[in-house]
């Protein structure tokens, strides 16, 4: 079994930044594909964006590209999600989440196995 604790939200004033943070244990973390999403009240779970085991490719959403960066460090089983010139819009729970096997389709909840419970991240205007 995994788990995932992210960690890192808060309340920000729209163009502040913020990183978050998926702490992970339980098993052989560098294998795994990670993701993060998020969810707005009355929204549908939405990708926000990922990173391959090595960390060699990386996919975002068009919604936070050029503002959202997602990195990793295997030796320390973290995930990151550094997040700059955040918008009212982002105001969701962040969850990441951890997938054992790659199959391409990282865009999807549906790919991954694992799930952290989310951090609240807010954003004022």
């Amino acid at each position: 079994q995994v788990q995932l604790v992210e960690s890192g939200g808060g309340l920000v004033q729209a163009g502040g930044s913020l990183r978050l943070s998926c702490a992970a244990s339980g098993h052989t973390f560098s294998t795994f594909t990670m993701g993060w999403f998020r969810q707005a009240p009355g929204k549908e779970r939405e990708f926000v964006a990922a990173i391959t085991w090595g960390g060699g490719s990386t996919y975002y959403a068009d919604s936070v590209k050029g503002r959202f960066t997602i990195s990793r460090d295997n030796a320390k089983a973290t995930m990151y999600l550094q997040m700059n010139s955040l918008r009212p819009e982002d105001t969701a729970v962040y969850y990441c989440a951890a997938e054992r096997y790659y199959s391409g389709s990282y865009y999807y909840t549906r790919a991954y196995d694992y799930w952290g419970q989310g951090t609240q991240v807010t954003v004022s205007s």
